[in-house]
C-alpha cells in the first residue's frame, strides 16, 4: 500500500491567528505540496483574494506555490474522497492535507472522521491536532466558552499567539493553566502566524506508536485558581493489565462518559504480551495497536492519560487498578 497522506487539523479560537498562519502556508515558498481544506461556515475565511468564492458546495484552487486550496461546506468525507480521486488520477498533486476548523468548532467530529470511515482511514493518516491560542484573550475565552476548552484539551501541540501583548507573569499563569488542562501538548509561542512549517507538520501526535510524553510541570503544582471543566489525569502502574478486564472496564466507562472523554491514550503492559500495547480514543472511538517489544531488563509499566470534562477521576483510577493482575 502506498504511504498514507498525513493530515493536520488546525484549530483555535476566533481571532487567534489561524488564518494568518494558513495564508502564509498558501503563499510562502516552502517547497511543500499541501492541500488546505477550509471547513468554514460563513466566517471570514482565508483571504478572499486567494479564494474567490464560487457557487457550489466546494471548490478547489491551485496556488502558484504548489498548494491547493479547497473550501468545504458540509461533508468532509466527501471532499477528502474527491481529493483522493483527483490525486490518484494525477489531476492534483499534493503530499499532505491541512484542515482548518471554524473558530467556534469542537475539533472532535473532524478528528473522528479518520476513525469512522475505513476508506479515509486507509488513505489518510491523522498526524496531529494543532490549536492556536490567543495568549491575550485566552483566559477570558477559556472562562466563557467550552469550545475554547475543548480545543485545548484536544491539542497535540499548542501554539501561543500574541504573547508579546502580555507580561511574562501572565504568560506563566496561562501556561500553567494550559498544562493542567492538557499535559501532553508541547507549547510554543509564535508571532503573527510566523511559525516554521516544521512546527506544524509531521508531529505524529495522533500516532499510536508515539510515546506518551507528559509535561513534567503537570505533576508539580496543584493549586489552581481556575476550575476548568476540562482537566486531565494520569494513571500509572507497574502491574500488568488483564486484557479482558481492561477492555470491559473501558467499554463501560465509554458507555457512560464518552461525550466527556475528549482524548485518552496510553502505553500499556498487558499480561502475556511481550510487546507494548498502545491505545487511544476520541469520545467513543477507541483503537489499539502493538508497538515495540519490551527490552529484556526494561521496567514494564503502563501509563495512561485521560483528558475530558468533569470526569470522575477516582472512579477511573480505582477501576483501572482493579483491571491489573498481581505479578
Amino acid at each position: 500500500m502506498a504511504h498514507q497522506v498525513p493530515v493536520t487539523i488546525l484549530t483555535g479560537f476566533l481571532g487567534a491567528g489561524k488564518t494568518t498562519l494558513l495564508n502564509r502556508i498558501l503563499s510562502e515558498e516552502h517547497g511543500r505540496k499541501i492541500a488546505v481544506i477550509e471547513n468554514e461556515f460563513g466566517e471570514e475565511g482565508v483571504d478572499n483574494e486567494i479564494l474567490l468564492r464560487e457557487d457550489g458546495p466546494e471548490q478547489i484552487i491551485e496556488m502558484n506555490n504548489g498548494c491547493i486550496c479547497c473550501t468545504v461546506r458540509g461533508d468532509l468525507v466527501r471532499i477528502l474522497g474527491n481529493l483522493q480521486r483527483k490525486r490518484d488520477a494525477k489531476e492534483l498533486d499534493f503530499e499532505r492535507v491541512i484542515i482548518e476548523t471554524t473558530g467556534m468548532a469542537d475539533p472532535a467530529p473532524v478528528a473522528q472522521t479518520f476513525f469512522i470511515d475505513d476508506k479515509i482511514a486507509e488513505y489518510y493518516l491523522l498526524d496531529a491536532v494543532i490549536t492556536v491560542v490567543d495568549a491575550k484573550h485566552a483566559q477570558t475565552q477559556l472562562d466563557q466558552h467550552t469550545e475554547a476548552q475543548e480545543q485545548v484539551g484536544f491539542a497535540d501541540r499548542l501554539l501561543l499567539s500574541k504573547t508579546d501583548l502580555i507580561s511574562d507573569e501572565e504568560q506563566v499563569k496561562l501556561r500553567e493553566r494550559l498544562v493542567k488542562m492538557n499535559p501532553r501538548a508541547p507549547m510554543k509561542a509564535v508571532h503573527f502566524g510566523n511559525t516554521p512549517i516544521e512546527d506544524i507538520l509531521d508531529i505524529r501526535g495522533f500516532n499510536l506508536n508515539s510515546v506518551l510524553e507528559i509535561d513534567p510541570e503537570f505533576l508539580v503544582n496543584d493549586d489552581h485558581e481556575h476550575s476548568d471543566d476540562v482537566r486531565s489525569f494520569i494513571f500509572k502502574t507497574d502491574k500488568p493489565f488483564d486484557p479482558v478486564k481492561l477492555e470491559e472496564f473501558l467499554s463501560a466507562m465509554i458507555q457512560v462518559y464518552s461525550k466527556d472523554m475528549m482524548r485518552y491514550k496510553g502505553v500499556l503492559n498487558m499480561k502475556g504480551q511481550d510487546r507494548r500495547v498502545v491505545f487511544q480514543g476520541v469520545h467513543m472511538m477507541m483503537g489499539g495497536d502493538l508497538a515495540k517489544a519490551w527490552g529484556k531488563d526494561e521496567k514494564r509499566e503502563s501509563k495512561m492519560v485521560f483528558i475530558g470534562r468533569n470526569l470522575p477521576q477516582e472512579v477511573f483510577l480505582k477501576g483501572l487498578d482493579l483491571c491489573t493482575v498481581s505479578h
